[in-house]
């Protein structure tokens, strides 16, 4: 009806600095659209709303159901024409692809990473038709790190790794992506070992990575905590290259909280935005307008993962709901594809 708003819901978790600056980038790209009068839906104008509501699904033990109920609780409030940002955990997401087919809404995941919601679509199309996702998943890092790797073993004649990851599905996945290229490219994998989430010691790890002489570290974590594994491995003088993910790393002002300790460390940006690249000037426009909003602070905190396609995804739906000239989900869904 005339007048009324389109409402967006961000079920997510909002303690991690993914989820936390994802947030931040929809407010901002509500505040841009909403000052140019808002979405035009067939003959009439609205102005979209936002609602957010923590799912704490980054936190360490922390059950699924927990996570669901939260993200039912906004959207039975908060009454959402579709929901943006969304998951943070894979395993999270791949329970709330039911909860938004239940509900019929359009659903642009920013941040989840695992391929088995591709799958998903794929094989139940019709039920699971709601999803989409705009941000890199776990299958790209993989391949990504895999070319990374192809230039350390041209470049140095490395051929020993040792892979590190967080106990969640994305990070094991990327892991035994990673593990598998390894194995197709010669390279001896000396071990691949997992810590749970909020675990804050990895020296066990780096006392084998001495004793194998592994030449290369791949460290992938999405938890605060992994910076630790970065200063037990200077602290102990580990003689390896670190290469891989380790979320605090990520932000433009980590040269200055791990006091120089990232030097020599080859960290994946996982989405331009946080970094401006000047071959996509709209990541330039992004990070000076999202310093100009939130402060320069915050603007150094950007994390790697996350905030650039959250802005986006709330230009794609607005178009979508352009498009469709209807906020009726099938049809969005369809302007959505």
């Amino acid at each position: 009806k005339p007048g009324e708003p389109i409402v967006l819901g961000v079920p997510t978790a909002l303690g991690s600095i993914e989820g936390r600056d994802g947030w931040m980038a929809i407010q901002m790209a509500r505040d841009e659209i909403n000052a140019k009068g808002g979405v035009q839906v067939g003959k009439t104008k609205h102005k979209i709303e936002v609602y957010s509501i923590d799912t704490r699904e980054h936190e360490p033990g922390i059950p699924v159901q927990d996570a669901l109920t939260a993200a039912e609780k906004l959207i039975l409030e908060k009454k959402p024409h579709a929901i943006a940002l969304g998951n943070f955990r894979s395993e999270v997401l791949l329970a709330t692809m039911d909860l938004m087919s239940k509900y019929k809404l359009p659903y642009i995941c920013s941040i989840a990473m695992t391929p088995l919601m591709q799958k998903k679509v794929t094989e139940d199309y019709e039920k699971y038709k709601y999803i989409f996702r705009n941000a890199i998943n776990a299958p790209y890092l993989a391949m990504y790190l895999g070319g990374v790797m192809g230039f350390i073993n041209k470049e140095f004649g490395f051929n020993k790794s040792y892979i590190i990851t967080q106990d969640v599905l994305w990070a094991k996945g990327t892991g035994g992506g990673l593990e598998k290229w390894f194995k197709e490219n010669k390279w001896e994998v000396a071990a691949f070992d997992t810590y749970a989430t909020g675990a804050s010691d990895f020296s066990p790890s780096m006392i084998k990575v001495r004793a194998q002489k592994a030449q290369v570290v791949v460290p992938i974590f999405d938890m605060p905590q992994s910076g630790i594994l970065l200063k037990q491995a200077r602290a102990m003088q580990i003689p390896a290259l670190l290469a891989g993910f380790i979320s605090p790393v990520t932000t433009e002002n980590a040269w200055k909280v791990f006091e120089g300790e990232v030097d020599g460390m080859i960290n994946m940006i996982y989405e331009v935005g946080p970094i401006p690249v000047k071959a996509v000037p709209k990541s330039v426009e992004f990070n000076q307008n999202y310093g100009k909003k939130w402060g320069e602070k915050a603007r150094t905190e950007l994390s790697g993962h996350g905030p650039g396609p959250s802005y986006d995804s709330i230009y794609i739906l607005a178009n979508a709901f352009e498009r469709a000239k209807t906020v009726e989900p099938d049809a969005v869904v369809k302007a959505l594809e």
